[in-house]
C-alpha cells in the first residue's frame, strides 16, 4: 500500500475553515474546546518518547520531537513561576494562524502548545492552560499557565 500525502496548503486551508466556523459559532470561548487538537498524534507519536519529570525537560523533549517530526523548526521556553513563555519558530501551521489573525482573531488552537500541555498533564498530573497565542516576527509567542498538581481523592495515588 502506498503512502499518500496531502499538500500542507490544502490541510491548513481546511483547518482554517473549521477554526473560522468554530469562531463564528462560539467566539473566544471556542479556544476552550480546541485544547485537545493534536491529542491522537500526541498519544501515537509523542507520549512514549517523553521521559522528563520536570516541566522544563518535558518542554525541551516536546520541542525536539516536534522538530524531528518536521512540525516546527524550534521551541524555546522561559519559566517564570507558574508561567511558561514559549517561542515556536518554523511551524507548519504558521499560514493558518496568519489567515486567522488577518481576520482580527487570536489563534484559537496551537498544536505545539496543545502537545506541551498534554505532555505536562500526562507526565506530571498538573493542569495547564493556554492563556495567549500571538504571532511575532519569525514565530509565535505562547503563554501557558501551569497549575499545581491535581489533588487525589482518598489520599492515594491516582
Amino acid at each position: 500500500m502506498s503512502e499518500q500525502t496531502v499538500p500542507l496548503e490544502y490541510a491548513n486551508s481546511i483547518a482554517f475553515d473549521l477554526e473560522k466556523s468554530f469562531w463564528d459559532e462560539r467566539g473566544k470561548g471556542a479556544r476552550f474546546r480546541m485544547t485537545t487538537v493534536g491529542r491522537d498524534y500526541f498519544r501515537e507519536r509523542c507520549l512514549g518518547r517523553i521521559q522528563g519529570t520536570e516541566v522544563g525537560s518535558i518542554v525541551e523533549e516536546v520541542g525536539r520531537i516536534l522538530s524531528d517530526e518536521g512540525i516546527i523548526g524550534s521551541l524555546s521556553v522561559t519559566e517564570d513561576g507558574h508561567l511558561l513563555r514559549l517561542r515556536v519558530e518554523g511551524c507548519l501551521h504558521r499560514g493558518l494562524d496568519e489567515k486567522v489573525t488577518a481576520l482580527g482573531i487570536e489563534p484559537l488552537a496551537c498544536v505545539p502548545a496543545n502537545i506541551v500541555v498534554l505532555s505536562i498533564e500526562e507526565r506530571l498530573n498538573r493542569p495547564v492552560e493556554l492563556a495567549e497565542a500571538r504571532l511575532v516576527d519569525g514565530g509565535c509567542q505562547l503563554l501557558l499557565v501551569v497549575f499545581d498538581e491535581r489533588p487525589h481523592l482518598g489520599g492515594g495515588e491516582p
